[in-house]
């Protein structure tokens, strides 16, 4: 009886991964990555400091990736983000060296990425410019914006401590268990019980219209999972200096989009016109605004990409940006988005984020070249979308 029950688990778990490829080959990925790179750096990767320098190298791609996602579900593209982000990170510095307070840059910079992503939106929704065009025409504009903007002096550095810490900080201990960063703790325990609550709540909704769920074994591994994944997270980072201000920010922008995603109407919205424009147009959906507010929010995710890679790097360099759309749009696949359209999440496209800059990571610390690393990206993207298109049951055209 107990070998029949144990098949019958396994069967399920099997079941649930092969129908769910697409959520949880990051997943995989990850840990695969991580076990690699443990190895191969001679147990190096996994060090608190390590994971701490990481996460805050992953901050700006993950939040240009959670804009990327909106744009890829309505199947769109935005091939600027990256120069965008570059130009006014650029930007930011210049007007911090002229003494302008980091808080008043900070909103200025946003505005006018809000400002960029709504031209660019009214191109491609009002005037019918393909996304494809419109995006690479402002990648050039950006890129020669950027060189003007740093010409005169090449590199224009960042001194306002506010403004670094944006990237380079931490929050405050508060308090110490032992040698342990208590506030780190008290985070960790509350982002399990989130996880937990979500989950449950979850469940239950599914149930109450009748939607099949996975069994109560599985459900509650899938809990202990990622309770103990956040648990080994949290306890590493508060060995060392605890939570980033980079965490907290690409967790509150993820937070908001996964909301704003799932429990309001522009979600709705944007996931029926990523799987059908036309019916979505029917039902009464204005598609322009909705393509329009789309660009203009990755407009601002771009600029809070530059902010946060220039506070990263305490400078604002002519060849910032260079290939970061292509990390945002290689995290969104990775994390799931379907490259047909309508399908995606926020939170899985941070993830997918983490693997594409974990793979970095690794690689600069056993000495891979960076030819080397080009090829294996592409070779993952290859893979990412190819799980995509099989997972669908589609042939690549």
């Amino acid at each position: 009886m107990s070998q029949k029950k144990n098949g019958n688990l396994g069967h399920e778990v099997a079941a649930l991964l092969k129908t769910n490829v697409r959520n949880y080959a990051m997943f995989i990925a990850l840990a695969i990555i991580f076990i690699v790179f443990e190895i191969l750096s001679k147990g190096y990767f996994l060090t608190a400091r390590n994971l701490t320098n990481l996460i805050n190298q992953t901050g700006y791609i993950a939040v240009m990736a959670v804009g990327m996602t909106l744009v890829l579900i309505i199947c769109q593209i935005d091939l600027s983000v990256g120069f965008v982000a570059g130009f006014l990170g650029a930007c930011a510095a210049q007007l911090l060296v002229l003494g302008i307070p980091a808080g008043v840059v900070i909103v200025i910079i946003l505005i006018i990425g809000a400002l960029i992503g709504l031209m660019q939106g009214l191109i491609i929704g009002k005037i019918g410019v393909p996304a494809f065009v419109t995006t690479l025409a402002c990648e050039f504009i950006f890129r020669g914006l950027l060189t003007l903007v740093t010409e005169a002096s090449g590199t224009v550095p960042v001194t306002n401590e506010f403004f670094t810490s944006l990237s380079n900080g931490f929050l405050p201990a508060v308090f110490r268990i032992g040698s342990l960063h208590g506030l780190t703790l008290v985070a960790g325990i509350l982002a399990i019980a989130a996880v937990i609550v979500t989950q449950i709540r979850h469940r239950k909704d599914l149930q109450k219209y009748n939607f099949k769920t996975s069994s109560m074994p599985v459900f509650l591994f899938k809990l202990a999972f990622f309770a103990v994944l956040i648990g080994l997270l949290t306890y590493v980072l508060a060995t060392y200096n605890g939570i980033s201000w980079t965490i907290v920010i690409t967790v509150l922008i993820a937070g908001v989009y996964s909301f704003v995603m799932n429990k309001t109407r522009i979600g709705r919205y944007v996931y029926g016109m990523g799987g059908n424009v036309e019916a979505a147009s029917l039902s009464g959906v204005n598609v322009k605004r909705v393509l329009i507010s789309v660009f203009t929010s990755m407009g601002v995710m771009a600029a809070l990409g530059g902010i946060l890679y220039t506070s990263r790097l305490s400078s604002a360099t002519p060849t910032a940006g260079s290939g970061f759309e292509l990390d945002a749009i290689a995290s969104c696949y990775i994390g799931g988005v379907s490259t047909s359209g309508g399908i995606g999440s926020v939170i899985n496209s941070v993830v997918g984020a983490f693997v594409i800059m974990s793979l970095t990571n690794g690689l600069n610390l056993i000495g891979v070249g960076i030819s080397y690393q080009y090829v294996i990206k592409g070779i993952i993207f290859i893979c990412a979308v190819a799980i995509d298109v099989r997972s669908r049951g589609k042939k690549a055209v």
